[in-house]
């Protein structure tokens, strides 16, 4: 058994374990934990045993699922593949013990419930990332929609059943689209072999060398799949309203990994197995990049609610990764894949430290809070960290990975680049202004500050009552601490990250360079 496969059957089994304790919410929220953490602990040796000079698949797995029509259950990473699931795994710990301090659970629903659906969603989502046959991959991409479908109407907001309804409608469409693409794929290997296949690495050497029509065809129905999960604009308005109604830590999960799922699309099955279409419609793509990054840094300041602030920004992050692989450039391309890695963190942290402020002020309303950070200093911290890590200011995670795509772009695209940069400027005001509006200024709606002028207690504004505001405790720096060491860290030192994703970028682009 290799540890990608080990990855996925663990939180599995885990989830099949917690789901039996619903009359017991701490025994199931501190196995969760366990399991989650034992998890992310795979990914040391699944790290460890990468080598990224060797092939570009590795610690493959495969067994037959239906061998007549040459599907297989198969899986293997590649470097890209490796830092989205040990994202995923680090992630995954911080949700379940940040249970009760970012989310209360509905009136009658117990956290085994809550918790064996996160532990589905994790290991699906690492088989999505892991599948190295594309019907697999299609089913798994399908399959990973149902958790997070209960996820938002099941412990979600006021409005969660039209969300749920929506991301799952909107993410089925892109897929059975990316099926009949996929079909096509087949009877072209059928045509070219004598048999068909939905191998990955064997649909690559394939398919590339399909007439620049029928590439097209087939581009497209994977692109509008990978283009919906995203999101890029204009197929973007599921995200808003689920990031806005569902609970937090399935929030962290959603803008954080799955999201990823569509950009990883991009690069796994757009680009290698259909190099010339890539190309030949690289320009529309760039369009709807840069559209994207205005589009989302714009509406991000005209939010109210928090949440969907938060959506509103990474849609802009999103057409900036879109930017750095339909760009065609090396440095761009890195520059995009360590995006996902690091956005994945800014924007987990942001989330978390978001649902910490929300559980203390009972409102999302940007507009209820004001002056924070005099009562709860750390907090007011942790947001900043978040913020400026979003915003990719020198020395956090994020600034290397703009700064590649930035640098890689400009080269052969330098007007999409500029244009990308003000979005960027745009986005980087508005989370300034978000951190203002919140932690700075007088103490919004009638607050008051403890006796003496310390932290203490404030009134919940939306409340009109007083009620005890603390700053953080234990239990939460530790849950933060994690994603703070990280941001820090890959800030000054990202070498690890970018040495693992090169080779990768580079087959990737040898693919593309590789078509007729």
């Amino acid at each position: 058994m290799t540890w990608v496969l080990a990855s996925i059957l663990l939180p599995l089994a885990g989830a099949a374990v917690v789901a039996g304790m619903k009359k017991n919410d701490r025994l199931a929220t501190l196995t969760a934990l366990v399991v989650s953490i034992l998890t992310f602990l795979l990914v040391i040796p699944m790290w460890a045993s990468y080598a990224p000079s060797g092939d570009r698949i590795q610690q493959k797995s495969s067994m037959d699922w239906i061998p007549n029509f040459g599907i297989h259950i198969s899986f293997g990473i590649d470097g890209i593949a490796l830092v989205m699931i040990a994202v995923i795994g680090l992630l995954v710990p911080i949700v379940v013990g940040a249970l009760g301090l970012t989310d209360k659970l509905p009136a009658g629903r117990s956290a085994g419930g809550f918790l064996s659906l996160i532990l589905v969603q994790e290991a699906l989502t690492i088989a999505v990332f892991a599948a190295t046959d594309v019907f697999l991959f299609y089913v798994l991409f399908e399959i990973m929609l149902i958790p997070m479908y209960f996820l938002i109407g099941g412990y979600g907001g006021a409005n969660r059943q039209y969300a749920a309804v929506k991301f799952f409608l909107y993410s089925f469409l892109g897929g059975l689209i990316m099926l009949a693409s996929a079909i096509g794929a087949y009877s072209l290997a059928s045509d070219e072999l004598g048999k068909g296949t939905f191998d990955w690495e064997t649909l690559v050497t394939v398919v590339r060398d399909a007439p620049l029509g029928t590439q097209i065809w087939l581009f497209i129905g994977f692109f509008l799949a990978f283009a919906i999960k995203a999101p890029l604009v204009p197929f973007h308005t599921w995200l808003p309203d689920a990031a806005g109604q569902a609970p937090i830590g399935v929030a962290v999960l959603l803008v954080g990994v799955l999201d990823k799922v569509g950009t990883f699309g991009f690069l796994r099955y757009c680009l290698p197995m259909f190099p010339d279409a890539s190309k030949e419609l690289a320009p529309w793509v760039l369009v709807l990049a840069v559209a994207g990054v205005l589009y989302g840094s714009i509406l991000a300041a005209g939010q109210r609610d928090m949440k969907r602030f938060i959506a509103y920004v990474s849609i802009a992050h999103f057409g900036f990764i879109a930017l750095g692989i339909f760009t065609f450039n090396e440095q761009a391309m890195v520059g995009s894949v360590s995006y996902m890695l690091n956005h994945s963190l800014a924007t987990g942290m942001l989330i978390v430290v978001v649902g910490l402020i929300v559980m203390r002020g009972g409102s999302t309303r940007i507009s209820d809070y004001g002056g924070m950070a005099k009562v709860t200093p750390l907090l007011g911290g942790m947001l900043l960290i978040a913020g400026l890590s979003t915003l990719s200011l020198p020395g956090t995670n994020s600034f290397i990975s703009e700064f590649l795509v930035l640098l890689g772009s400009f080269v052969d695209y330098p007007v999409y680049t500029i244009i990308a940069t003000v979005g960027m400027v745009l986005a980087a005001a508005y989370v300034l202004w978000l951190y203002q509006r919140v932690m700075q200024g007088p103490v919004r709606g009638d607050a008051l500050i403890g006796a003496g002028g310390g932290p203490g207690t404030a009134i919940a504004p939306e409340l009109g009552a007083t009620k005890a505001i603390k700053d953080l405790g234990g239990k939460e720096i530790a849950i933060l601490a994690p994603m703070v060491v990280l941001i820090i860290a890959l800030g000054f030192y990202p070498k690890p990250v970018l040495d693992t994703i090169t080779p990768s970028v580079q087959a990737t682009m040898s693919s593309v360079q590789g078509g007729k």
